[in-house]
């Protein structure tokens, strides 16, 4: 087989890996909103975590289990509250679901992960989450549905369940790796992500686990952004399991090389998905900087561009204003000079450059809104100030945007 295929699936790809979700009554809308990724066999995590000074319960007690490096079992996840500013209490609830989920799964209270999200302020009741474990318990199952379930228990405001799953190589041993996230608003991370949890089976050092994800997570997640506001509970999670029964990685070759590949496509994947589906969306939103002077200066060139509200609303609107693009470069922070920049648009094979030479090129508008009304759009800015290159990812500001925010809560 080759180093890396993709597969059906989510968190249960991977060998060892059950799943779950199920209704409990925590969400006012009727849906499932409690998840369980499980594994039987003791996992070495990883994990980053929003670098908002206001973190949510949750983020606190899982940096504590990740940072303390202890063998982790499972970690369950709630939809419709986030636990974020709700005092000592917040930090009990965390408390009191690992240790029902410490007696009903058999595992160590201090094994079990954590994850919240929702409306930030309010209280979990702790009647339900018990109800909630006891459910996910006789659920559990390792088959693709119960991922699916479990994925769709996590989501908010997306309209659909996020999961990618792939097979690679470790040496002459096939391991595999999947992931469930979501995502919709109030994105814009830093060093994590809103929620994700990911499984594999391979056989790693936690050292080089964590090594891999701080490094793959900076040109992935961390360039992607909604809304400019970073969340209190961005939290995301590895855990590996060693089921595979490779030869443990536990230094940078070959086998760990490919395990870097697997894991920047599957966060790279569930990066473009969150972009892709940010609140009252429409079209996803990628921004691509080549030559530029150095790695920092395109990541920051390309995030200014997604982010920029008045790009994201002239992307809604099918309208090629590269006026707005330039500003946002130009306001970026990097140094480079205006007059040498070309600016392209590109969507569903055609491409099309706006701007060059300091002014703006001859183009139909007619077809610019063409290329500008696909589903996925891409705008490329040459900067001619030396060779590194970085991609980021965002959405088109929309009406509905407005109006979900305006009533969240409601």
């Amino acid at each position: 087989m080759s180093d890396l295929t993709v597969m059906e699936g989510g968190v249960t790809a991977a060998k060892g890996f059950e799943a779950a979700g199920c209704e409990t009554g925590i969400r006012h809308s009727g849906r499932k909103d409690m998840a369980v990724v499980f594994s039987k066999t003791p996992c070495v995590a990883a994990g980053t975590f929003t670098s908002n000074v206001v973190k949510a319960a949750p983020v606190m007690w899982d940096k504590k289990i990740v940072e303390e490096g202890g063998a982790v079992h499972a970690v369950i996840v709630n939809s419709g509250i986030a636990n974020a500013c709700t005092g000592r209490e917040g930090m009990e609830v965390c408390e009191e679901t690992a240790k029902e989920v410490a007696t009903v799964f058999q595992v160590p209270e201090g094994a079990v992960l954590i994850g919240s999200t929702g409306v930030i302020g309010m209280q979990i009741p702790m009647d339900k989450v018990r109800y909630g474990v006891t459910r996910l318990k006789e659920k559990l199952s390792g088959s693709k549905e119960s991922a699916h379930d479990a994925a769709d228990a996590i989501i908010t405001t997306d309209t659909h369940k996020k999961e990618v799953a792939v097979s690679f190589m470790a040496g002459e041993t096939e391991c595999h790796l999947g992931g469930m996230c979501k995502g919709s608003g109030m994105i814009h991370p830093n060093m994590c992500t809103m929620l994700a949890f990911l499984t594999s089976d391979v056989a790693i050092e936690k050292a080089l686990l964590q090594k891999a994800l701080r490094m793959v997570v900076v040109d992935t997640f961390n360039m992607i952004s909604v809304d400019g506001d970073m969340s209190t509970n961005d939290t995301l999670l590895v855990m590996a399991n060693g089921e595979a029964k490779n030869a443990v990685i536990d230094k940078e070759d070959e086998r760990y090389d490919n395990f870097v590949k697997a894991l920047t496509f599957v966060c790279r994947e569930m990066a473009m998905m969150l972009a892709g589906d940010g609140e009252g969306a429409t079209a996803l939103f990628e921004t691509v900087v080549k030559n530029a002077a150095t790695k920092e200066d395109a990541r920051t060139l390309a995030k200014s561009v997604i982010s920029s509200s008045l790009t994201k609303a002239a992307i809604f609107g099918h309208d090629a204003n590269w006026g707005r693009i330039l500003c946002a470069l130009g306001y970026s922070g990097a140094t480079f000079d205006p007059e040498q920049v070309d600016l392209f648009i590109e969507a569903a094979g055609q491409k099309m450059q706006l701007y060059g030479n300091g002014k703006a090129c001859d183009y139909s508008e007619e077809e610019a809104t063409k290329i500008l009304s696909q589903k996925k759009v891409t705008v490329i800015a040459n900067m001619h100030t030396g060779t590194e290159e970085a991609t980021a990812w965002g959405c088109d500001l929309t009406y509905d945007y407005v109006r979900i925010n305006a009533d969240y809560r409601s």
